[in-house]
């Protein structure tokens, strides 16, 4: 059974699916869904926001958020895609391009976002799979239109420096001990590996890249902010390599869509 006879002003219950589909971004607070297993967490608002960690979200912090900046939800786990000069995200944030559609369905233990720009249908699904300490983000791209679609795909995370309180006000400390290590198109964060930890990060997808970028800088440019990053707005990576300041992970992919794929 469908409810969308009882939609509400941001959305519906669909109790066939057990799903809370929601139909617009600009809710009045982030609506967040829950994802985990028995040791990895991710909490994830329907417009890509949010964090995951590693056991204590404390001191095992994976990925850094904001609570307090503006606007709100800000940092997440996000995809740009790059249409000739067109930007916009799946989740509408951090570019907040107006989407021709748009859903996000927060599930149990997985949520789907689902937009659509000129055409071009992006669908990303997150979960984090039961006895894995891993968060799994699964894009399907689709070319609605008539024509070959020739675009990029860039993804973006923040590092947390591990502990969440210490990453907020230690910022000395912070911007001198920042660690990546890069093989493929695996980016891993070994920041106080081995020298006050014993666990690491690791960022990857299954897809050749064209570029990767792990300094936050480099990526975002000049007092730049993470609604339309350098890297993408130019729509080349720097394969920057983070030594101190803010690691973060991203990738570069080209696609190209024949019509209908």
């Amino acid at each position: 059974m469908y409810m969308e006879d009882f939609i509400m002003k941001f959305g519906y219950f669909d109790d066939t699916n057990k799903e809370y589909v929601i139909t617009s971004p600009k809710t009045p607070l982030p609506w967040i869904n829950y994802l985990g297993s028995e040791n990895f967490f991710s909490l994830i608002s329907n417009t890509c926001g949010g964090y995951s960690f590693y056991k204590d979200a404390k001191l095992l912090r994976l990925t850094r958020y904001r609570y307090n900046n503006v606007p709100l939800d800000s940092n997440g786990h996000y995809y740009y895609i790059k249409d000739g000069d067109t930007i916009w995200n799946p989740g509408w944030m951090p570019s907040k391009t107006e989407l021709d559609a748009y859903s996000c369905r927060h599930g149990m233990g997985y949520s789907v976002f689902k937009g659509t720009k000129n055409k071009l249908t992006a669908e990303l699904t997150s979960f984090v799979p039961v006895g894995e300490t891993c968060e799994v983000g699964k894009l399907s791209l689709t070319n609605e239109s008539n024509e070959t679609r020739n675009f990029s795909v860039f993804s973006y995370v923040e590092f947390c420096l591990w502990n969440a309180m210490d990453d907020m006000t230690n910022f000395q400390r912070n911007f001198s001990t920042g660690e990546v290590e890069i093989h493929g198109s695996a980016l891993y964060h070994k920041t106080e590996y081995r020298e006050r930890r014993n666990h690491y990060a690791v960022y990857a997808v299954n897809a050749p890249i064209a570029g990767f970028d792990t300094d936050r800088d480099s990526f975002l440019g000049a007092y730049g902010e993470n609604s339309a990053p350098e890297v993408v707005v130019n729509g080349t990576s720097k394969n920057s390599v983070a030594s101190g300041w803010a690691p973060i992970g991203s990738h570069h992919l080209e696609v190209s869509l024949a019509p209908g794929e």
